[in-house]
């Protein structure tokens, strides 16, 4: 079966377009040549991967397989490129990681200030995405390292465990909520809620939480990170779910209250996942190696 890396864009372009006609145009071919590709590839393959409709174009099971395949491959390819140019500017290496919320915002700034002091020579990109794009990030070679919260059921991950991450309620000291010991999340539908941008990997929590009870939060506003959604808190608009390390430090200079949630899923451990059997280079494992002993870790771990 032979296939080239224009067989892969051509069917990226046509994934995203829905259209042959459009995919023809971004690639700069004529229709009747995509049409004939296509013809192709599904020879090739022995199978349809487009379903034709009045509407355009769709991918079959088996389109959408080879679609996740392709752009893996085409993204490999483009990492490939950046790294070999850097290569060329005395890099020695990079390492993607794709981590949650928390992590992007709360901790791993200090844990990079510090690995990238010792190690000037290696590059990392940290992207913030949801646990399920972090787990399929990893296991298809995506990403070299994930970061999440929570439980991990997935095989073929080598999973890292190196703190507890605690969720606590951030309420105003008039609010309703202020003199409650501890809260359950039945407590806080029926009060306004400040929350996470949409995509985020507590705000998509959250959204669970609502599906789950079959109710929903009324959602004041939407934020892009927890010292925004901690200065709502204060001002009175609305009660807000944040990591407790946030809230502890966002409440040295806010007059905000911490309530403990009375869930069990308010406690989640943290951690670094690396797709098992992979050898990873030195300077990845030192990144690890980092986060894992990283002082503010540890401090967490025991207070749980």
């Amino acid at each position: 079966m032979h296939i080239d890396l224009r067989d892969l864009s051509l069917i990226s372009l046509i994934a995203e377009s829905k259209s042959l006609t459009r995919a023809a145009e971004r690639n700069h071919l004529s229709l009747p040549a995509v049409s004939a590709r296509v013809k192709d590839l599904e020879s090739e393959a022995g199978v349809r991967l487009f379903y034709r409709t009045p509407r355009g174009v769709a991918l079959t099971p088996a389109g959408q397989n080879m679609l996740r395949h392709a752009r893996t491959i085409l993204s490999e390819i483009e990492h490939m490129k950046s790294e070999l140019q850097r290569y060329g500017e005395g890099v020695q290496g990079s390492i993607r990681v794709f981590a949650n919320t928390t992590a992007v915002t709360e901790f791993m700034p200090e844990v990079l200030a510090t690995f990238l002091a010792a190690h000037p020579k290696v590059d990392v990109d940290l992207q913030e995405r949801p646990t399920a794009e972090i787990i399929r990030g990893v296991l298809d070679g995506m990403t070299d390292l994930g970061i999440t919260s929570g439980p991990i059921t997935s095989d073929g991950l080598e999973i890292h465990t190196f703190s507890t991450d605690r969720l606590v309620l951030a309420v105003a000291p008039k609010h309703p909520l202020a003199t409650t010991a501890t809260v359950r999340f039945d407590d806080i539908i029926g009060h306004d809620y400040i929350g996470l941008h949409q995509g985020s990997t507590l705000q998509s929590f959250v959204d669970q939480l609502m599906q789950n009870a079959r109710r929903r939060l009324h959602i004041r506003v939407q934020l892009s990170n927890f010292e925004a959604v901690c200065r709502m808190v204060e001002a009175g608009v609305g009660v807000g779910i944040v990591p407790e390390s946030a809230a502890v430090r966002h409440q040295k200079t806010m007059n905000i209250l911490i309530k403990p949630l009375a869930e069990d899923w308010a406690h989640r451990e943290r951690h670094v996942l690396a797709r098992r059997g992979d050898a990873l280079p030195s300077y990845t494992q030192a990144l690890i190696d980092s986060i894992m002993s990283h002082p503010g870790h540890a401090a967490s771990l025991n207070a749980t």
